[in-house]
């Protein structure tokens, strides 16, 4: 049976996609078309605040295709290139997603699916999740840009030199995954945490998430430029009224994303 990209909503604002392409839920040239066409629905639609991530089975994601891969191995160098540049959109897609992303890492998480892992704003872990770097396996470069700015360099290499498995007690530890939960929790974790950034102010949210991911990239004044102009932008929101009203009155805010 063909693969798919199961798309379920948790409450008014929050979502939740499903890899289930067994039994490695692998992200082949169908897999990813299908994921990308359900993230840009999602981002286009306001009353989503947060989006989970997660697989099927036994695997979180092996990346793409093997046997797709090796097929192409013989198309014109354009395809091939392609079919490459294809996949660092969609991790591009991911990293550049208007609200956050948590990756619920359910199972074995190898190659272009730690990438993918990576490329999402928060991950946490079952304790039964295996990472691998596989680039040095299969003669390729994967991860090398941004691991090392996640993990820092010593970490990075560690991984992305042996192509050895790690399991999740050592991912915590490096800090690729925050938090380790047992396999029949880690999903209701997830949205857990989704469902508490959701609620908190959405333009803020969204504001604070292009700041951080941006700020390793910043000198202090750039940083200063940015955030001074995206306060004074926030604090004329209707939300942050909301916030202050609703301090003064000792009740739970009600954000409307305005």
């Amino acid at each position: 049976m063909p693969g798919t990209i199961h798309l379920h909503r948790i409450g008014a604002h929050v979502a939740l996609l499903q890899i289930d392409n067994p039994p490695a839920n692998s992200l082949g040239d169908a897999m990813r078309a299908s994921f990308v066409s359900q993230l840009d629905a999602l981002e286009s639609d306001l009353s989503v605040r947060a989006l989970v991530l997660t697989g099927t089975g036994r695997a979180f994601c092996s990346g793409d295709d093997l046997k797709e891969q090796k097929a192409a191995s013989t198309a014109p160098e354009s395809v091939r290139n392609a079919r490459l540049a294809d996949f660092a959109n969609m991790l591009s897609r991911v990293e550049s997603f208007r609200v956050p992303v948590i990756s619920a890492i359910n199972g074995f998480c190898v190659g272009g699916g730690l990438e993918l892992a990576v490329c999402c704003d928060i991950r946490v872990a079952s304790s039964e999740a295996r990472f691998t770097c596989a680039g040095v396996n299969v003669g390729l470069i994967a991860s090398a840009y941004r691991l090392p700015r996640l993990l820092g360099v010593a970490r990075a290499k560690h991984m992305l030199l042996t192509g050895s498995p790690f399991d999740a007690q050592t991912a915590e530890r490096f800090g690729l995954v925050t938090a380790i939960y047992d396999p029949q929790k880690l999903e209701n974790e997830a949205i857990s945490l989704a469902e508490r950034i959701a609620s908190r102010a959405p333009l803020s949210v969204e504001a604070t998430k292009r700041a951080a991911s941006s700020a390793i990239d910043f000198t202090p004044e750039e940083i200063a430029k940015s955030f001074s102009d995206q306060l004074t932008t926030l604090a004329k929101t209707a939300d942050h009224r909301e916030a202050l009203a609703a301090f003064h009155e000792k009740r739970e805010p009600k954000f409307e994303r305005k």
